[in-house]
């Protein structure tokens, strides 16, 4: 007769909880999984099932009481882990969502407004373009795959028990200025060449004030806009997949301490 002690229950019912608890959180924030059109009951049966089959994979997890209070805190401490991995995706696709928002309102589309369903909010028709396009990118470079990767990997970094460093949490909310930076980097060809198209219509507005500038400057704001949006699009997926890159190892090499 098979024998099974509490204690050996325990370690084989940590070995798939805790993972369980980080993935959840992460998919519950990850652009790809985290959006509305995803039901609950979907993540959380998949983030079950990669959780028992990267079971094996995973370094050996603490024996702690599952109805203990020390639980409840490792419980809190996978949450915020895994939502911080997936706080710094949505991040990453915040910025072209951004960039689409700065175009929108150089070209005077400021007021076209397209419904998110992921998001449940609405944002510029541009913005929802590129978070479109930035998507299918992600999908097509298997990023999915890739960040799910990162955050089973993630226990040989963080293991549970461990949180992560006061530097680790500084890196991350900087990345809230990365995001403002990188998306005007991204928009400043768009930008700057509005700008000299503004700035040749208020030259043409004070040597012949008789012309209507106001009714020629919006349609041809709106084209040359749309022709500045048509050469950059072409530098989208080189720039997405320096930036992805760039996401993905620091997921994966964020630091922890000991608490």
């Amino acid at each position: 007769m098979l024998d099974i002690s509490a204690a050996q229950l325990t370690a084989w019912l940590g070995q798939i909880w805790w993972p369980f608890f980080r993935l959840g959180a992460a998919m519950l924030m990850m652009p790809v999984f985290g959006g509305s059109t995803i039901p609950t009951q979907v993540r959380v049966g998949l983030a079950f099932c990669i959780s028992l089959l990267a079971a094996p994979l995973m370094p050996p997890m603490p024996s702690v009481d599952p109805l203990s209070l020390d639980a409840l805190i490792l419980g809190v401490q996978q949450m915020i882990i895994g939502g911080i991995m997936g706080l710094m995706l949505e991040l990453l696709f915040g910025v072209f969502t951004t960039m689409g928002q700065i175009l929108s309102m150089q070209m005077g589309l400021g007021m076209a407004m397209s419904n998110d369903p992921i998001n449940g909010v609405s944002i510029p028709t541009l913005g929802k373009y590129y978070q479109l396009y930035i998507l299918l990118l992600f999908l097509a470079l298997d990023g999915h795959l890739v960040a799910l990767d990162v955050v089973v990997q993630s226990f040989n970094v963080w293991p549970v028990g461990e949180m992560p460093s006061q530097d680790a949490l500084y890196s991350v909310v900087m990345r809230l200025g990365w995001l403002i930076a990188a998306a005007f980097l991204l928009a400043l060809p768009a930008v700057c060449a509005m700008l000299l198209v503004n700035g040749a219509f208020g030259m043409m507005n004070r040597a012949a004030p008789q012309l209507n500038v106001f009714a020629l400057g919006f349609p041809m704001t709106m084209l040359l806009g749309l022709m500045c949006l048509l050469i950059t699009t072409s530098s989208i997926p080189e720039n997405f997949t320096r930036l992805c890159s760039e996401t993905l190892a620091m997921m994966a090499n964020l630091e922890a301490v000991q608490p």
